[in-house]
């Protein structure tokens, strides 16, 4: 048993006091009988294109890349049923870029609650500019596009899990290959401008859909282990800045999954928990060996607030 938890903690000083706060007792547990591996390698920190959680995903699946080059897109596109062969794959993500006076910001993709007839009509409208500039363009779900072409196979790119909320910018890819989707960009937010989609969903009160994200870029690379399950309930508050939910949905974390991995642990069973902030992950491991446990028990258990809040 894996299990992958994102959004662990966060960065706002509002985030790490209910991190401090919220009783997580099977969580507790867990860190008393297991020890804390932190991840490999140098940290890159909170302005990394590819986030802790994806890190520790491809690390599992035993992918190479740097960061904002692991192959998410072609692993999801065929994980929705795309025949994704040897071809550069990138997702495409609805997006709404929210103008400010100094930046324009990434919304939660969340936040434009696409319908899938809306998704669709705006997926048929979009795809000839770039099926014409020899992209092939899939379909996954109405928030999750693919597209396909060599010019995707080294280029780097942001999470939109890392970009949420923030300053665009130095996000925005900017190597030789990405020329051809800044024009595609500017050619798409024209269009969608002018969509009569646009309009209605404004005149309702709600976000239109006004450019795309392109993220998790590459060819897809063989797993050479098996997924972990990655438990996605803190993602959703997290990103927005929803700190009260996100403590209820931790506090369900630990009284499902983690209180099942107890059991797991406490049969002697093999379980992994990587839990993954905004800075770093850890990994929670069986300790190996009567002499490492001893040395265990000689140890203060560690305090799971303080833990969380050094993700």
């Amino acid at each position: 048993m894996h299990l992958l938890i994102p959004f662990a903690s966060g960065l706002s000083e509002a985030a790490l006091q209910v991190a401090r706060d919220t009783p997580l007792p099977h969580l507790s547990r867990l860190l008393a009988r297991l020890c804390v591996l932190d991840e490999p390698g140098p940290i890159p920190g909170p302005d990394s294109f590819s986030p802790p959680h994806e890190r520790a995903l491809a690390r599992a699946l035993g992918w190479s890349g740097g960061d904002g080059c692991l192959p998410l897109a072609a692993w999801r596109a065929q994980a929705d049923g795309i025949d994704v062969g040897d071809l550069a794959w990138g997702e495409l993500t609805p997006a709404h870029w929210h103008a400010g006076r100094d930046q324009v910001t990434l919304s939660d993709p969340a936040a434009l609650d696409l319908q899938p007839d809306e998704a669709r009509t705006l997926f048929d409208a979009l795809r000839p500019l770039f099926v014409d500039e020899g992209f092939a363009f899939e379909w996954g779900s109405p928030g999750r596009w693919y597209l396909a072409h060599p010019s995707l196979a080294t280029l780097r790119t942001a999470s939109p899990d890392r970009v949420v909320g923030r300053n665009i910018d130095p996000f925005l890819p900017y190597d030789r290959g990405a020329r051809l989707l800044r024009r595609l960009q500017q050619e798409v937010q024209m269009l969608l401008y002018q969509h009569p989609l646009h309009d209605e969903r404004v005149a309702a009160g709600r976000l239109p859909m006004n450019s795309f994200w392109l993220s998790g870029c590459g060819v897809l690379q063989p797993a050479t282990g098996p997924g972990p399950q990655v438990l996605d309930a803190l993602h959703g508050p997290a990103l927005q800045a929803d700190w009260t939910a996100w403590a209820e949905a931790w506090q369900a974390l630990d009284a499902g999954p983690l209180a099942q991995a107890l059991e797991h642990e406490r049969r002697g069973e093999p379980i992994r928990i990587s839990l993954c902030g905004e800075r770093r992950s850890v990994a929670l491991c069986p300790i190996e060996g009567r002499l490492a446990r001893w040395k265990r028990r000689l140890q203060a258990s560690p305090d799971t607030g303080a833990l969380l809040v050094s993700l």
